[in-house]
């Protein structure tokens, strides 16, 4: 079993900064969280629009697993979800300022330690997150490609705020996915990309320009 490990005061939950960016839980209300399961969701609400980064650190060789967090802004809500690579203590660090604030170190707001019991699912890095993903997108899926997946029918879902138009790009081949209310949603068969070391990003185009389109998420097969 692992030891729980040694903290500063003052370490775990609000840092000053919470509150003042009018930050407050909606789920995890206690910074220490005890989980029989490998994958958690965290939620905070927010006020105004923040920029807002994460660190996932395994406090038994303080390694960093910040690509097993995904986070989604969307309606007020920051939604982190967790998967926790192995079993143990793990420190998740959430870092923020105001969107508008153009310094580029952003202070630590809030601080949780937890301890999962059993890893008992199998976990994948998660896409990276361009800037532009963090000003209210939500992806419905997929959250997680990789080799062993089945790809010969991949569906998307996915809401990106102010987008014209998006479309799903594999090592240069691009998909468009079609507009159903407030989402865009299609398939796509990835399955030519297996093995290949494929990169696959989900593009939007924003206005302006039609042919310009911005990454939003990059996966890697």
């Amino acid at each position: 079993m692992a030891q729980r490990p040694d903290l500063p005061v003052g370490y775990l939950g609000a840092q000053p900064k919470f509150s003042d960016l009018g930050m407050s839980c909606l789920s995890q209300i206690e910074p220490e969280i005890r989980t029989n399961d490998n994958q958690l969701e965290i939620k905070l609400k927010i006020n105004k629009p923040l920029k807002v980064t994460h660190q996932l650190i395994n406090t038994r060789d303080n390694s960093d697993h910040s690509q097993f967090v995904f986070t989604q802004t969307y309606h007020g809500t920051i939604t982190f979800i967790i998967n926790l690579p192995e079993s143990g203590y793990f420190k998740f660090q959430i870092f923020a300022l105001p969107a508008d604030d153009d310094c580029t170190s952003l202070p630590n707001v809030y601080n949780y330690l937890i301890n999962c019991v059993r890893a008992l699912h199998p976990v994948f890095p998660f896409p990276k997150q361009y800037a532009q993903w963090k000003d209210g997108c939500y992806l419905h899926e997929p959250l997680v490609l990789h080799k062993e997946a089945p790809l010969k029918n991949v569906f998307w879902k996915v809401i990106i705020s102010g987008a014209k138009a998006v479309a799903v790009v594999a090592d240069g081949e691009w998909f468009h996915l079609e507009k159903k209310g407030n989402h865009f949603e299609g398939n796509t068969n990835l399955d030519p990309f297996k093995n290949k070391d494929a990169k696959i990003t989900v593009n939007a185009n924003l206005g302006g320009d039609e042919s310009k389109y911005a990454t939003m998420l990059e996966y890697k097969l």
